[in-house]
């Protein structure tokens, strides 16, 4: 009976940390999200402060450029919020995986609005916007979640330590660090 109930409470353990993971990285991607659509906005028809959109016939750089800003963003919280508990000690190499994961979840966004632009013929700005931002964001969102998880965050650090090298003052595996 005692194995089962420490195997129950292993599991909620583990359930716990991945649900605050997803809120955290929820809410990380909400912000570089804004900083997406508002970067591509930006670049592809000119919303404020520039009058004159100054990619207004090429779409993809505009997505490039803007999924590039987004990421910045998104790594920082990611790491230093979100899968702080998980981070490497080599962060160069952390920062090199997340880049490329992120090349993957463009990819995903990029052939959502190539397909929906080009092939389908798509190519009003709200068009664009539902295939990069709506339906190109969702699914390369499910693929970096994944990522993530599987391949940049994977150092788990004992329950209890401190890493006071990159500023938590708080012990990484305690209730009061999510």
């Amino acid at each position: 009976m005692r194995g089962i109930a420490g195997a129950v409470g292993r599991l909620r353990s583990m359930v716990d940390v991945v649900y605050r993971e997803v809120v955290k990285f929820g809410a990380v991607g909400a912000l570089a999200y804004v900083t997406d659509v508002y970067v591509y906005n930006l670049l592809r028809t000119g919303v404020w402060p520039l009058g004159d959109a100054p990619l207004a016939h090429k779409p993809l750089l505009s997505k490039v450029l803007s999924v590039t800003a987004a990421t910045l963003v998104a790594y920082l919280g990611n790491r230093y919020w979100t899968f702080r508990h998980r981070r490497r000690s080599a962060p160069t190499a952390e920062l090199v995986l997340f880049v490329v994961m992120n090349v993957g979840g463009l990819a995903i966004s990029l052939a959502c609005l190539g397909i929906s632009h080009y092939v389908l013929g798509f190519k009003s700005p709200l068009a664009d916007n539902i295939s990069g931002n709506v339906v190109g964001i969702a699914l390369g969102t499910l693929f970096r979640f994944w990522a993530y998880r599987t391949f940049v965050f994977t150092e788990i650090r004992p329950q209890g330590t401190t890493d006071l090298t990159d500023g938590d003052r708080e012990p990484v595996g305690s209730a009061e660090a999510a």
